[in-house]
């Protein structure tokens, strides 16, 4: 096949990227973006490890083509992270909430799954600062873990949304 050059929004940066048109949104971050942290998992549709945003929307990158998504923002996990002041030359990162709840929370075990969780996580934080416990698992329910037995993940969901709130 002959490679086609699309233009994606991700992480906040317009990329023109030359692809092949049967590759998957996944495959281009990974391959042609270097943007790593979105996993590939059962490349099925079924893990939730490469589940990126696309204008807030959680969705498999595994399962969507980079021409689907157009002009829509792609969010990755190495976009959670805002930006902030570092040594001249090398640009500083505050990590998301959601990341730092992560880490104090013990909810990333081998890590696999992390970003694909973070990412979903984040959508359902976006759209509700307060959710249940029934709400997480509504948002995760796509997201396999192998290791945590989700407690940790849901308690690292609520924690992040506490601190969003400032609380």
């Amino acid at each position: 096949m002959t490679k086609q050059l699309l233009t994606l929004n991700v992480n906040g940066e317009s990329r023109t990227v030359a692809a092949e048109p049967h590759h998957t949104l996944l495959e281009v971050l990974r391959e042609e973006l270097q943007l790593t942290g979105t996993k590939h998992g059962c490349e099925l549709g079924e893990c939730g490890a490469c589940t990126v945003l696309v204008d807030g929307v959680a969705v498999l990158s595994c399962l969507t083509l980079p021409m689907q998504v157009g002009d829509a923002i792609v969010t990755t996990v190495e976009g959670l992270a805002d930006a902030g002041a570092g040594a001249p030359g090398r640009e500083a990162r505050k990590l998301h909430p959601l990341q730092t709840a992560f880490a104090e929370e013990g909810a990333a075990q081998c890590g696999y799954c992390t970003p694909g969780m973070l990412m979903s996580a984040k959508a359902l934080l976006d759209g509700n600062p307060s959710p249940t416990r029934d709400d997480m698992a509504q948002a995760i329910s796509g997201n396999l873990c192998r290791c945590t037995g989700y407690t940790a993940i849901y308690e690292a969901i609520d924690s992040a949304a506490r601190m969003a709130r400032g609380g």
